[in-house]
């Protein structure tokens, strides 16, 4: 499922050839993929375009198919997960400190690299990870970005966190959620206005409290991990942390943010962002959710639906992730 131009619907296209993988890196055959709201920024153009028609999807999770030249430790049927980031150099300041994720050269899965709406997929076999077994395949996907970015947003809140508040209660939320009671904490949830049924969710996997963005905090929170990509909230969520309080912006694009008193921040307040993820963010999360039984709420589309799959996101439609299932066979 091809995306040719920002604005325009996706495309089922056939291709009949096979490439075989380059030196390092690794051919999978695709078994499921996750939606994200990444993918809609994109479509949207509120990524820039590439300049080439992008196979979407970054939260794959698929069979190794074949090992290019150079690949260890990896073989043919080992299942495993692809995520967002799916490339870096290796070279620069960001990456020999530890910090890969701000490497000004790379790449991006379902970006700049073709990712996992499709039968076939080709990544770089330093970027590839086991999967916990606990999870099949359209549960592991959401893992793979949803959990990612959660889990560094989650960790970038800083230590001892009693009582935290989660805004936009979609695919991340639900799963840190989750990691958060576990391990100890009030959750509290904020969601669209009126959607009961992510609130119900929310409370479902065991949040103190859940209701709408619209509402105030029922008491001073440590943290606020903001996954909506809305920045009239973050004033909102400055208001909400107590003093010494952080507030984290999670997504890859946001709405501009409004400007507000300074008092709103004073009181060593914090406002953070995360950007993309590393290979450490990706092990020290697949440990914890091998460790902890972490439901994760899916909703099923077969490929050929990916654009309904993205227009359901769009609205709301569903609570918890959207998984593409890949059960296309091409043409005789």
């Amino acid at each position: 499922m091809r995306l040719s131009a920002p604005g325009q619907p996706l495309q089922l296209t056939w291709r009949l050839d096979r490439p075989a993988p380059a030196p390092g890196h690794m051919r999978l055959r695709v078994s499921a993929c996750g939606v994200c709201r990444t993918d809609l920024h994109l479509l949207d153009g509120e990524l820039p375009f590439p300049g080439h028609p992008v196979v979407p999807g970054h939260e794959i999770v698929g069979t190794v198919d074949a090992v290019g030249p150079g690949v260890t430790g990896w073989a043919v049927g080992d299942r495993v997960g692809v995520p967002w980031l799916g490339w870096t150099c290796g070279r620069c300041e960001p990456c020999l400190s530890g910090r890969e994720n701000l490497c000004p050269q790379a790449r991006f899965t379902g970006w700049h690299i073709e990712g996992g709406y499709a039968d076939l997929a080709w990544a770089d076999a330093r970027y590839v990870f086991r999967l916990p077994e606990r999870y099949d395949d359209a549960e592991a996907a959401p893992l793979l970005c949803a959990g990612l970015i959660g889990w560094r947003a989650y960790q970038a809140a800083g230590p001892g966190l009693k009582r935290l508040g989660l805004v936009g209660f979609g695919a991340a939320a639900h799963l840190i959620a989750q990691v958060a009671v576990q391990q100890g904490c009030e959750v509290h949830a904020f969601t669209r206005p009126g959607d009961t049924a992510a609130q119900a969710l929310a409370r479902q996997l065991g949040a103190t409290w859940a209701g709408g963005s619209d509402e105030a905090a029922t008491a001073p929170l440590d943290a606020v991990l903001l996954f909506a990509p809305a920045g009239e909230l973050v004033p909102w969520a400055l208001q909400a942390v107590r003093p010494g309080g952080t507030v984290v912006c999670a997504g890859i694009h946001m709405s501009d943010i409004p400007s507000f008193p300074y008092r709103w921040l004073w009181g060593e307040r914090r406002l953070v962002s995360v950007a993309n993820l590393t290979r450490a963010d990706a092990e020290a999360f697949l440990r914890v959710a091998a460790e902890l039984p972490l439901r994760t709420q899916v909703h099923r589309y077969p490929l050929t639906q990916a654009q309904q799959a993205l227009d359901d996101l769009r609205h709301g439609a569903f609570t918890g992730a959207a998984v593409l299932c890949n059960s296309t066979e091409p043409p005789p």
